[in-house]
């Protein structure tokens, strides 16, 4: 491999060796090769994105230079693959130190989501704005919906299938209201930005949003300003600061918001929520803490937890779905906020590992309503990513379709994109598209029809 291919050297940390490593390089291949057969429903693009530093190197792995990496899939063929930089001011008019540009929102990097709402795509981080491209990876600029937009964003909005709404939040800021909601209209205008009282700036990575309501998650990763001082990551778990849901109507304002507490843990990512009468259900992968020790404190990993609200009698109640270490959870788009029947979660692994994430060997799917779980195995020393479901028409049943996800054999170095029929779940794939170029592991992706153009 090539230097800007793999940049590994022994002494680097763990977010530039081995398929941590930036890629350098941008490139364009097509007609690629494919095992078994693409069903020709699939006709778009999955798009990934993640931290990958321009310059080979950077003090974080959540402060890499966003990349974002696409497979066009059409006519049941692998149209192509390519990889480019989100043209960001990171890129284009580079900061000396990277964290400089924390107090402008137009130096964002995109490099933890990518979505789709109406047809824009957007490429998100949570310290800026979102960053906009095309469906062909071209970048547009950033997205502050006509400067209505005055903080940051979050890079895990949620979007309504019933309003059409893009639903999202701010959680950085160095002053009260330490937290913003924002929600979006259908038709791309900024419909709301309501300041929230909360009493700490803690780390809101995700949410939790219903046909009626919103559910923050005030929980105890929290700004730490020695840890900032000292260079490394800003926040750390202080279990004293305590944990909160806190419950607001979709239209609500900061008075609306009722407050439950829980047991101090974190949520990196949150499966579904839903409203059940006067109760509201959230599935979510609850670890113990997160970055109890330092900036790379990746001993905790997530296990399906279910909390059901009770709104009635003010109480939250918790219980462990299941006992496999597990996150990057997913349901079907039509079904967020609502009662979805099925999830996708990928395995984890390196528990007690106080360095890298481990990403696991398997996908799982539960059935969210019993919690039964298939287990869709990728391979000895194969390392997943996030499962992300796509439909094979728009209104095909929960499960009818295709789950699409990312993967990297450690054997042979080789990068995939793995197609499984969410109906048969722990059957081979029914296509595996082999990619011309090592993909780094990296963050989320969204399956984007070829009716989204981002233009």
């Amino acid at each position: 491999m090539t230097v800007t291919d793999n940049p590994e050297t022994e002494n680097q940390p763990w977010h530039l060796r081995g398929n941590w490593a930036p890629r350098l390089d941008e490139i364009d291949e097509s007609n690629l090769k494919v095992t078994g057969q693409i069903p020709p429903a699939l006709d778009g693009t999955y798009i990934r994105t993640g931290p990958n530093p321009k310059s080979g190197s950077s003090p974080h792995w959540f402060v890499g230079d966003g990349m974002v990496h696409g497979i066009r899939l059409q006519g049941g063929k692998a149209e192509w693959y390519r990889n480019r930089f989100i043209q960001t001011k990171n890129i284009t008019d580079p900061l000396t130190d990277p964290m400089a540009g924390m107090g402008d929102l137009s130096y964002g990097t995109g490099n933890t989501h990518v979505l789709a709402h109406g047809n824009q795509i957007l490429c998100l981080e949570e310290g800026h704005w979102p960053w906009r491209i095309n469906s062909d990876l071209d970048t547009l600029g950033y997205q502050n919906y006509g400067g209505a937009l005055t903080c940051s964003m979050t890079a895990h909005p949620k979007i309504c299938p019933v309003t059409g709404e893009l639903l999202a939040f701010s959680y950085f800021s160095f002053e009260p209201p330490f937290l913003n909601y924002i929600r979006v209209g259908a038709d791309g205008e900024l419909k709301q930005q309501e300041g929230i009282d909360i009493p700490n700036m803690v780390m809101m990575h995700d949410f939790n949003v219903t046909r009626e309501h919103i559910v923050f998650m005030d929980l105890p990763v929290v700004f730490d300003l020695g840890q900032a001082a000292s260079g490394g990551m800003p926040f750390m778990f202080q279990r004293d600061a305590g944990a909160r849901l806190g419950v607001m109507p979709r239209t609500g304002t900061n008075a609306d918001v009722r407050w439950f507490e829980i047991d101090p843990c974190y949520v990196f990512h949150p499966v579904n929520a839903y409203d059940d009468g006067d109760k509201i259900v959230l599935l979510v992968s609850r670890q113990a803490e997160a970055f109890g020790t330092g900036s790379d404190d990746y001993a905790e990993v997530g296990r399906l937890t279910k909390w059901t609200i009770d709104l009635t009698a003010g109480t939250v109640t918790e219980e462990l779905v299941d006992d496999r270490p597990a996150d990057f959870g997913r349901v079907d788009d039509r079904m967020v906020g609502l009662d979805a029947q099925y999830g996708y979660l990928m395995s984890l692994g390196g528990e007690g590992n106080s360095e890298e994430p481990v990403y696991g060997p398997s996908l799982y799917k539960y059935d969210l309503h019993s919690g039964e779980c298939w287990e869709h195995f990728l391979g000895d020393n194969v390392r997943g990513a996030e499962p992300v479901f796509a439909p094979a028409s728009p209104d095909a049943g929960e499960d009818e379709g295709w789950v699409i996800s990312l993967s990297h054999d450690e054997n042979t170095q080789e990068s995939r994109l793995v197609i499984v029929d969410a109906q048969d779940f722990t059957a081979d794939p029914v296509a595996i598209v082999h990619l011309p170029a090592r993909v780094p592991y990296g963050a989320h992706g969204s399956w984007v029809p070829s009716s989204v153009t981002g233009e």
